[in-house]
């Protein structure tokens, strides 16, 4: 999100923001609040989902650490499209529009700064979008396992951060789809008890995850 500011700018920025500590289950925003600021995760996850008219929960997206939501609607003058809820105990870094507004009338490279950022962010929804397209249940659960993976190639075991039904809502599967996918997963090395997982070889459910982008290369 600030990689791209100056220094003296991004100090700027981060004088007016707000750092809050919000339990789990705990609603930041709700869906049609005023948006007047914007978000990035510090530590936790964050659900950001829709209720329709039936009552039904459609889950748009989960963030977490290091991730930014809500500057859209924010600069957009608008109100908040979804709601959005804490998962687990959050920390999280608020910034208003006022306080963006201000630093962007100070330098417009902050402003170019933000449209590189929504630029990027776009591309990686039109990633995940293919990903679902592309990809087998057991390879979307893999390459979400994969991000939750520190760097390298051998083994891993963590522990979930999220409900598995969250996780199957993420990925757009029903949660009896994902333990299949979950089951699937074991010839390639990938054992889960409960919320913990141990992967035997990153690289090798890498590979596997990435088995229909060779296809399609070929």
């Amino acid at each position: 999100m600030f990689e791209q500011l100056a220094e003296q700018d991004f100090v700027s920025l981060l004088a007016t923001a707000t750092v809050r500590t919000v339990g789990r289950g705990a609603d930041l925003f709700m869906q049609g609040d005023q948006a007047d600021q914007f978000f990035v995760v510090l530590e936790g996850w964050v659900k950001l989902y829709r209720v329709n008219r039936d009552g039904a929960e459609a889950v748009v997206r989960m963030v977490s650490r290091g991730e930014s939501f809500a500057e859209a609607a924010m600069f957009s003058g608008a109100r908040f499209p979804v709601s959005a809820q804490a998962v687990t105990d959050l920390r999280v870094l608020s910034i208003t529009s006022r306080a963006f507004a201000r630093c962007v009338q100070s330098d417009i490279r902050t402003a170019f700064a933000m449209l590189g950022s929504l630029s990027m962010r776009l591309r990686m929804l039109v990633q995940q979008v293919e990903q679902l397209q592309v990809q087998s249940a057991p390879q979307r659960v893999g390459s979400f396992l994969l991000k939750l993976c520190p760097p390298g190639e051998g083994n891993a075991s963590f522990k979930l951060p999220l409900e598995k039904s969250l996780v199957a809502k993420r990925l757009n599967i029903q949660p009896e789809t994902f333990s299949r996918a979950l089951a699937k997963l074991r010839p390639v090395g990938v054992e889960v008890h409960g919320s913990v997982v141990s992967i035997e070889s990153i690289n090798t459910l890498r590979k596997f995850c990435r088995e229909d982008e060779v296809i399609a290369g070929d």
